[in-house]
C-alpha cells in the first residue's frame, strides 16, 4: 500500500473580513502549493472567521522553517492567529487510566491496528490493574498511586515522565482523578477527557443508578479538552442513544461505556488530524 503524500495543514482564526479566503489561497498557490482541502466557517455573531487549509508539501516553494516569516505579510494586517502542521509527523500520545479499562482497550486496539497517525509514548495509572495489558502491547506502564497527601508529588512525577517521553498530548481514558491547575497548565489544551453526559444533573459515584431512578430517556458521552474548571473545557464531541424503562442499570452502564469509546476515538482522531480550532471556550471541528 502506497503511503499518502505528505501535506501541510494550516489552521487559522481571525476577525471576519472581505477577501480573507482569497488572501490565504493566493499565498499558497503563488508558492506552488496544490490545495487539496479547504474548510471554512464564519461565526456571524462573533464576526470571527475560521479555516482549515491543506495542501501537498511536494513542490511547495516556501521552506516550512521560513513559513512564519513569509506568511507574516498575510497574517499581520488581518490579525490572523495560526498554527501549521505536517501530516507525516506522528504525534506522541500519553494515556492516563484508573480502574475502568473499556476506553484503554479501545485506544490500544486502534493504535495497534494503525488507525491513528500516533505513537503511544506511555500509559500512566494510579492503580496496577492494567500493567499486564499495557506491557503485552509492548508499551511502558507507570503506576503512581495518588492520595490527598501525595497528590502534588505524584503529579510532579507524572509531568516529569510525560515530558521525558515527549508526549504531545494526553488522553484521560477514564482517569478518575481531578487534575490540579499546575498539571493542566503544563499541557494547555492538550488533554482530552471523556465522561458520561449526565453532568451536572447526576454527579457522584453512581450516576447511572441515579439516572435510572429518574427514568432518563437519553444517555450520552462527552469528550472535551481539560481546563482548570472541572468538566467545563471546550467540548470536542458528544453522542447520545435513546433508552427506555426496559433497560436496567447494567444496560445503561454497558451502553454508556460503548458511547464513551466511540466519542473518545472520534475526538482523538480529529485532534491527530488537526481538525479542531479552539475559540474562547468552544471548538470549531472540521470533521
Amino acid at each position: 500500500m502506497t503511503a499518502p503524500k505528505p501535506t501541510v495543514i494550516l489552521l487559522v482564526s481571525c476577525p471576519d473580513q472581505r477577501g480573507i479566503v482569497a488572501a490565504l489561497s493566493t499565498f499558497i498557490t503563488e508558492n506552488n502549493g496544490n490545495i487539496i482541502a479547504l474548510d471554512q466557517y464564519v461565526d456571524v455573531e462573533e464576526s470571527a472567521f475560521f479555516a482549515r487549509m491543506e495542501w501537498e508539501l511536494d513542490g511547495f516553494a516556501v521552506p516550512l522553517a521560513e513559513f512564519a516569516e513569509r506568511f507574516a505579510a498575510v497574517a499581520r494586517p488581518r490579525q490572523i492567529a495560526w498554527t501549521l502542521h505536517r501530516s507525516d509527523q506522528r504525534l506522541r500520545m500519553a494515556v492516563l487510566v484508573s480502574k475502568q479499562a473499556h476506553c484503554l482497550y479501545d485506544v490500544l486496539a486502534r493504535h495497534e491496528s494503525g488507525e491513528w497517525p500516533a505513537d503511544i509514548a506511555l500509559v500512566l495509572s494510579n492503580h496496577e490493574d492494567h500493567r499486564g495489558l499495557v506491557e503485552r502491547h509492548g508499551l511502558p506502564f507507570h503506576c503512581l498511586p495518588v492520595t490527598a497527601a501525595t497528590k502534588a508529588e505524584a503529579e510532579a512525577r507524572q509531568i516529569a515522565l510525560l515530558r521525558a517521553a515527549g508526549a504531545d498530548f494526553i488522553v484521560l481514558a477514564r482517569y478518575m482523578q481531578i487534575l490540579s491547575p499546575a498539571f493542566v497548565q503544563a499541557f494547555p489544551m492538550r488533554i482530552l477527557n471523556i465522561h458520561h453526559s449526565f453532568l451536572p444533573a447526576f454527579a457522584g459515584a453512581n450516576p447511572y443508578r441515579a439516572a435510572h431512578d429518574r427514568g432518563v430517556k437519553i444517555i450520552g458521552a462527552t469528550a472535551h479538552y481539560v481546563t482548570e474548571k472541572l468538566d467545563e473545557g471546550p467540548i470536542v464531541e458528544q453522542d447520545v442513544i435513546r433508552v427506555s424503562h426496559r433497560q436496567g442499570v447494567d444496560d445503561l452502564v454497558r451502553l454508556g461505556r460503548d458511547l464513551e469509546k466511540i466519542v473518545l476515538s472520534r475526538a482523538i482522531y480529529w485532534h491527530l488530524h488537526h481538525r479542531i480550532l479552539i475559540y474562547k471556550n468552544r471548538t470549531v471541528v472540521f470533521a
